[in-house]
């Protein structure tokens, strides 16, 4: 099931291999670290408060585009797979990922154009589709467009074990208000500058975990 993959896309992209890291992007550059620190600084924010400016980025930006890095962690047999690409996603529902092999080459795309997905193997040239309209995507995924409600689907709360992020960034730990086969809890960290999401960690049901760094 495609949408399920969204949240675990290393279930169907095992075979990326040696990923280089990514290179910065002009995003991440424009995130400017001045306003981080003086962020950080300030009197730190409540869960919700901080959930609530995560949401307000999403909701307001029109385009966005990033480098990711994928780190899908099987606790069963104690294998982890790391993926490198880069993501599009433009209003309404328009997206793109792709997903790079050795030399940079694609290996595999997941497209949407807002009611149909495909998952595209580029080697195998294959093609696999489905619509969106009738299985909306997870809150997971939606909030990106700004359509998902993280405050009206999650419980929040801050959380500090140091796990995830860095000092001074904010880190979501998110748990569903109704529970879902596909995942039992949703971690972001957010940038205290912008409130941009710069990593998402999903908890899968079994105890796996998906790890996307955005840069």
């Amino acid at each position: 099931m495609l949408t399920k993959t969204l949240l675990a896309m290393a279930a169907l992209l095992s075979g990326l291999n040696d990923p280089q890291p990514p290179a910065p992007s002009p995003l991440a550059v424009q995130a400017a670290p001045a306003a981080s620190q003086a962020a950080s600084n300030k009197q730190r924010l409540s869960a919700n408060q901080v959930v609530e400016r995560v949401q307000s980025f999403y909701t307001d930006s029109r385009q966005l585009t990033a480098l990711f890095r994928q780190t899908y962690t099987n606790n069963t047999f104690g294998k982890k797979s790391i993926s490198d690409g880069k993501m599009w996603i433009k209003k309404p529902g328009k997206m793109r990922w792709d997903y790079r092999g050795k030399q940079r080459k694609i290996k595999k795309s997941f497209i949407s154009d807002g009611t149909t997905l495909w998952a595209v193997e580029h080697d195998n040239k294959q093609v696999f589709k489905k619509s969106v309209e009738d299985d909306m995507l997870p809150v997971a995924v939606s909030f990106l467009y700004g359509e998902g409600d993280l405050r009206r689907d999650f419980e929040a709360a801050l959380n500090s074990s140091g796990s995830y992020g860095k000092r001074n960034d904010y880190v979501l730990e998110l748990t569903p208000r109704k529970p879902s086969a596909q995942y039992k809890t949703l971690f972001l960290v957010v940038d205290p500058g912008n409130f941009r999401v710069k990593e998402s960690v999903v908890i899968e049901a079994s105890g796996n975990s998906n790890h996307f760094r955005f840069f």
